[in-house]
């Protein structure tokens, strides 16, 4: 585990808020000159902390399906999951892979993107002729909406808790090649100078600059995030699943947990569970600890929890490919 002290938090923390966001600027809100930051960020980097600059794209506004996928391995060796992995990190359709374990019987964690159902059907049956014999307690669902949270649990729970809401009734954007282009350049590079990017597209920094603003005007674009490995620094990430007795009880739940800094995401789905919550914590314990604390908050409601945590993050990109 590598070690931050509360400065690196603070920075991290304003660096998740808006990545794109000067050295100077953050500098006067932690309390350091700029190039202490610069050399700070720098460090964070080379420790592996930050994993990569990245922006936060509603997909759903371009018109894509999300959709989650989740399975356990069976009669698979080593060279076959990983394989299969690779098959997953390389495919055009998936934004996210991740290796998870936990009370929850899966191993594997996929978010598939798609605008076209059918066209998903041809691409997941060629999956399936390749690799059903792997899969066991296969699960799909379909996201309907996400609210996902600022990393307060870096600094504290008196700290601004910004909110992205993914997925949604959000309404289609036609964009043009341009800005599908920009949004390709940035997504895991949100800190890319606006005038690199003018260049690269053969532009100006002004209509760059313009077209930025448009994305995120539109709320094509939610923001500007870090890519940060929480294991690196001691923290583990959760994903639990209740079923509830009354599914009336679901928005009052979260409502309580609105103020927990630990609080990550919450997920609405179409799909065999009633609700699921992301928390960025130490330990198990917390977790249960807090599972506890809701049955205390909302005694005879819950009707079960399953959990798991995230091992390792292959792949991670809010911009899935059509």
């Amino acid at each position: 585990m590598e070690k931050i002290d509360v400065k690196d938090r603070k920075i991290l923390y304003q660096l998740d808020l808006n990545s794109r966001q000067s050295f100077s600027r953050i500098g006067k809100k932690v309390g350091l000159h700029k190039d202490v930051v610069a050399r700070r960020v720098k460090k964070l980097q080379e420790k592996g902390i930050i994993k990569n600059f990245n922006t936060a794209i509603n997909t759903s506004k371009l018109g894509f399906i999300p959709l989650r996928f989740y399975f356990k391995f069976q009669y698979a060796p080593p060279e076959i999951k990983e394989e299969i992995i690779d098959y997953f990190v390389k495919c055009k359709y998936i934004q996210f892979v991740h290796l998870i374990e936990g009370s929850q019987p899966h191993d594997v964690s996929l978010v598939i993107s798609v605008k076209n159902l059918h066209k998903f059907y041809n691409f997941w049956e060629k999956i399936l002729k390749k690799y059903l014999y792997y899969f066991d307690n296969l699960d799909f669902s379909v996201y309907v909406k996400t609210d996902v949270f600022g990393y307060t649990f870096l600094v504290d729970n008196n700290t601004e808790k910004k909110k992205y809401e993914f997925f949604g009734d959000v309404g289609y954007i036609d964009i043009d090649d341009f800005d599908n282009m920009i949004l390709k350049l940035i997504v895991t590079d949100s800190r890319l100078p606006t005038i690199d990017i003018a260049k690269k597209l053969n532009s100006t920094a002004i209509t760059v600059n313009n077209r930025i603003k448009k994305l995120l005007k539109s709320g094509v674009i939610l923001g500007f995030r870090a890519n940060i490995d929480f294991q690196k620094i001691g923290y583990k990430w959760f994903k639990v699943f209740l079923n509830l007795k009354d599914y009336n009880d679901s928005n009052p739940i979260i409502d309580y947990l609105i103020n927990n800094y630990d609080l990550h995401s919450v997920d609405r789905s179409i799909g065999n569970i009633d609700l699921q919550l992301h928390f960025i914590l130490k330990d198990v314990g917390q977790l249960h600890q807090i599972i506890n604390d809701i049955s205390n908050k909302f005694p005879d409601k819950i009707k079960n929890y399953t959990y798991h945590n995230v091992i390792k993050s292959y792949k991670w990109n809010y911009l899935p490919e059509d």
